[in-house]
């Protein structure tokens, strides 16, 4: 018999060893982190002692995660109770940009819309903004993350915008309406990167589209 033959007889008779203690008993392997033989019994010991160690980094892990995702819940929890309380357009997007700057850490931050009737049209947020732009936001899915900026996005961010390594632009949607983005900039290459979670990110967009969308009148664009 092959060693696989002799292991797959095992694996289909594991009562082979209680009918033949003998061979049992007379085994030995190497130890797993020395050169002497030990009993099967201690080598299974060992085997589940390394078991019980990479459940019990896991579990660190996963602790880790937990302690950090309740506290990005709990910031943007806050940033709901805040949202819900500004009474007006301008109270609503300076809400967002002092929120995210001191408690999310993102250290720039741009909004535009679009797709509803502007307010003061010297506001930043009422810029023009190019078609391409404009489509690319109407078309994402999730949130867009990644280490290059898209179209002219990078220009809105000022002086900062040549020191720029990720970013991150959140569509503003409502009742089926794309009327805005949210786009965010960092320094750090590491803090928006293309394979990051995005659960938080359209979170705060659906608060954002929310909060905005009580201070807007929409101006949907009708085919010629």
């Amino acid at each position: 018999m092959t060693a696989d033959e002799v292991a797959e007889f095992l694996r289909q008779n594991p009562g082979f060893f209680e009918n033949h203690v003998d061979i049992l008993m007379s085994l030995a392997i190497p130890h797993p982190h020395g050169g002497r033989a030990v009993s099967i019994g201690e080598r299974q010991l060992v085997a589940v002692r390394e078991k019980a160690k990479l459940l019990e980094e896991k579990l660190q892990e996963l602790i880790l995660f937990g302690e950090e995702n309740d506290a990005v819940s709990e910031k943007v929890h806050r940033l709901a109770c805040r949202l819900v309380e500004a009474p007006s357009l301008d109270a609503a997007l300076d809400t967002l940009y002092l929120d995210l700057l001191d408690h999310f850490a993102v250290p720039h931050v741009a909004v535009r819309l679009w797709n509803v009737a502007e307010e003061n049209p010297d506001t930043r947020e009422f810029s023009p903004i190019a078609t391409e732009m404009r489509q690319f936001v109407e078309q994402m899915i999730t949130p867009y993350c990644g280490h290059h900026p898209v179209y002219e996005n990078q220009a809105w961010f000022g002086e900062a915008a040549p020191h720029l390594k990720s970013y991150a632009l959140i569509a503003l949607r409502r009742d089926g309406l794309t009327f805005g983005v949210v786009a965010l900039a960092s320094e750090d290459p590491r803090r928006f990167y293309p394979e990051m979670g995005t659960l938080y990110l359209a979170r705060i967009g659906d608060l954002m589209s929310r909060a905005l969308w009580r201070f807007v009148t929409p101006v949907r664009e009708h085919a010629a």
